[in-house]
């Protein structure tokens, strides 16, 4: 711009010019806005118009401005003016030498090279809120004119004190740094602070709050022991960010762990969900898998509600995705879910996830899938290790914009030594009065052969022929006992088709039956029942291996 006329290009002079013109009296057509002859004495009677912009001395309008003001001129950015509030805020600076020298709190902020862009672009640039060795913050815009009687060009630099808004900025950004802190902390403790590991699995997980940018979500994870050997195994994602979320997570977790313990299949696990999510927030819904292991299936029984599939790499590195069935998410209502099945062999890994680990806003969310089953394929190790490298594949990073929460669960190929500490062995009962002696025979064989000391042997046995007793009574066949060790427990386990549960009652002395379950449950470690999918139940108790004998 030229700067002798820069101050008509300030707003609002073109309105006026244009006003005054507009109101001109012209004599030569009185029949288009003439005035008559008393209205105009009495309009020169006024007194005269206040100056127009153009009239303004420039340096006088730039001394009173509030901002700092300064002009360089040429290549070496001569100080050729700076008005009084730049004089004040920094100190009188001398005319004629180069900024480098003359103004070196430009140097500190950086603008020495902007200076030097402008004059090559001849546009202007502004830097925002940058804070001066003062502690105030100014922006900045240096802006390329024309110097009068000199042929190089100048800049006018213009610096505003924003420091009252940077300030309140700051104090917001600390605000929701803190809010951010306290969601983290009331996230992880409501997180598992020690996970469970069952004696046929190992497991890892890990959780990946969100960047700084990002509010913590309600991404969670849980291992939950069913007892008689079974494993539930879960993850979930609230929709949302903040407390909020962490807390409506914290609720969701703590009821899964209460309706783990009724045993019930994972689709009715999902519908009881289901109904508690809409009663903390109708507007709140959360993914979520709920998943059960059996080591005397080898498989995982599982639920989905609107949550990512689950991904399964067996023993010769083969990913396989469970992508059926899958329900509508928590808290939408009017569903009924089902469970499906997928299998984990002995040497298969397991992963559950959450959509920040897969979901980019630059690919689809079947691309970012694709990608964690490569990485998948080839990562190997620990559950720990895999956990890591998935994240590594997947560039998850201390700035990432989203939760991520992972959960890997390996099945070992247990051989040699270690496997002799893994064991199985299985009857079938037909009924009859010659089944219960059948199954105390095959008892004593089985624990005899695995060497258990003579005490645990003979709580075995008999803990096999009160429950076999018990199904004989009460249940229907087909009948099966089964007995199960692994390097911490003993598994004692009768099976039948009758899907009534048997519970513990007192039993009168004059009571001839009644004392069977009370029984076992006085030897046990744990007892428990449960309804089978086929139909019918199964009844369960547990016994801890002396240490001699892990």
């Amino acid at each position: 711009m030229n700067f002798t006329r820069w101050s008509a290009r300030l707003p609002g002079t073109q309105r006026r010019a244009a006003a005054r013109t507009e109101h001109t009296v012209s004599p030569d057509r009185p029949g288009e806005g003439a005035v008559p002859a008393a209205r105009a004495e009495r309009l020169t009677e006024d007194p005269p118009g206040l100056p127009a912009v153009d009239e303004l001395p420039v340096r006088e309008v730039l001394d009173r401005i509030p901002a700092l003001v300064a002009l360089m001129q040429g290549p070496e950015h001569r100080v050729a003016y700076v008005n009084d509030t730049y004089a004040a805020a920094f100190g009188s600076r001398p005319l004629g030498a180069p900024a480098r020298e003359a103004l070196p709190e430009l140097e500190e902020l950086g603008l020495l090279p902007l200076l030097d862009q402008v004059l090559r672009s001849s546009r202007p640039r502004t830097v925002k809120s940058r804070r001066t060795p003062g502690g105030r913050s100014y922006t900045f815009t240096c802006t390329p004119v024309d110097v009068p009687g000199d042929t190089s060009r100048g800049v006018l630099v213009f610096a505003a004190d924003v420091t009252d808004h940077a300030e309140a900025a700051e104090r917001l950004r600390a605000s929701e740094r803190e809010q951010r802190r306290t969601a983290v902390t009331l996230q992880r403790s409501l997180l598992p602070q020690e996970l469970e590991q069952p004696d046929d699995l190992r497991i890892a997980a890990t959780y990946h709050p969100g960047g700084t940018e990002a509010a913590v979500g309600g991404d969670w994870y849980d291992v939950i022991t069913l007892g008689g050997g079974r494993t539930a195994l879960v993850i979930g994602d609230v929709m949302g960010r903040g407390v909020r979320a962490a807390a409506v997570m914290g609720q969701l977790r703590t009821a899964v762990r209460a309706y783990a313990r009724l045993d019930l299949p994972p689709h009715e696990v999902l519908q009881l969900l289901d109904g508690l999510a809409a009663e903390i927030d109708a507007n709140q819904i959360a993914t979520c898998v709920y998943a059960v292991h059996d080591p005397n299936e080898g498989r995982l029984v599982y639920a989905s509600a609107g949550h990512l599939p689950i991904l399964v790499r067996d023993e010769n590195g083969q990913v396989l995705r469970a992508d059926e069935p899958t329900g509508p998410p928590l808290g939408t209502g009017g569903w009924l879910h089902a469970s499906g099945s997928v299998p984990l062999s002995p040497g298969s890994t397991a992963v559950l996830y959450t959509d920040g680990l897969v979901e980019r806003r630059d690919a689809d969310l079947d691309e970012g899938i694709e990608a964690l089953e490569n990485a998948l394929a080839g990562a190997t190790g620990t559950p720990q290790v895999i956990c890591d490298r998935l994240l590594r594949s997947a560039g998850v990073t201390a700035g990432h914009d989203d939760d991520v929460a992972v959960l890997v669960i390996q099945h070992p190929a247990r051989t040699g030594p270690d496997g002799d500490l893994f064991r199985n062995a299985a009857l079938e009962l037909l009924g009859g009065v010659e089944a219960a002696p059948r199954a105390r025979a095959f008892a004593s064989g089985v624990l005899t052969s695995w060497r258990f000391p003579a005490d645990l042997h003979d709580l075995g046995v008999l803990a096999a022929s009160e429950l076999v007793a018990n199904s004989l009574q009460h249940g229907v066949p087909p009948m099966k006992l089964r007995l199960r060790r692994t390097d911490r427990r003993l598994f004692i386990e009768v099976t039948d088709g009758d899907d009534h549960l048997p519970r513990r009652r007192r039993a009168e002395p004059a009571d001839e039956a009644g004392r069977g379950i009370a029984i076992v449950a006085t030897i046990a470690a744990h007892w428990g029942a449960r309804r089978t999918p086929g139909g019918g139940k199964a009844v369960w108790c547990e016994f801890a291996l002396p240490r001699g004998d892990r």
